[in-house]
C-alpha cells in the first residue's frame, strides 16, 4: 500500500513536469511567432507566411489557455510553490501574467490579421 503510494506521488510529480513542458514549448513556439509578426507587420515584408503559422498555432494557443483557466495550472503552481518540483525546471508558465500577455497579445494579433486581410 505504501509503495502504491509513492508511485503515485512520484507519477503525479512526473505528470506535472510533463504538462509543465509542453506548455513552456507552447508559450515559446507562440511567442517566437509573434515576435517575428510584429516586427513583419512593422517592416511590411514576410506578413502572410508568418500569418499563416500564427493561425496554425491556434489549437496549441487554446491548448495553453485550457491549461491557464483549468485546474491544472493551479495544480502545478501549488507543487512549484511546495517544492515539489525540480529547481531547474522552466516553469515560465507557471508565471500569472506571461500565460495572459501572451493569450492578451494573441488576441490582438488576430485582430490586427483580420484588419490586414480586410484591406
Amino acid at each position: 500500500m505504501v509503495r502504491t503510494l509513492i508511485w503515485t506521488k512520484t507519477m503525479r510529480y512526473n505528470l506535472a513536469q510533463e504538462r509543465i513542458l509542453i506548455m513552456e514549448e507552447i508559450l515559446n513556439n507562440a511567442s517566437g511567432v509573434m515576435d517575428k509578426l510584429e516586427k513583419a507587420f512593422d517592416e511590411g515584408a514576410g506578413i502572410d507566411a508568418l500569418i499563416t503559422e500564427l493561425e496554425q498555432l491556434q489549437p496549441d494557443i487554446q491548448k495553453l489557455e485550457d491549461y491557464y483557466t483549468g485546474k491544472y495550472w493551479k495544480n502545478d503552481v501549488r507543487l512549484d510553490e511546495e517544492g515539489k518540483l525540480p529547481q531547474d525546471l522552466e516553469k515560465g508558465v507557471l508565471a500569472q501574467d506571461t500565460i495572459f500577455d501572451l493569450l492578451d497579445r494573441n488576441k490582438e494579433l488576430l485582430a490586427r490579421i483580420e484588419e490586414y486581410k480586410k484591406a
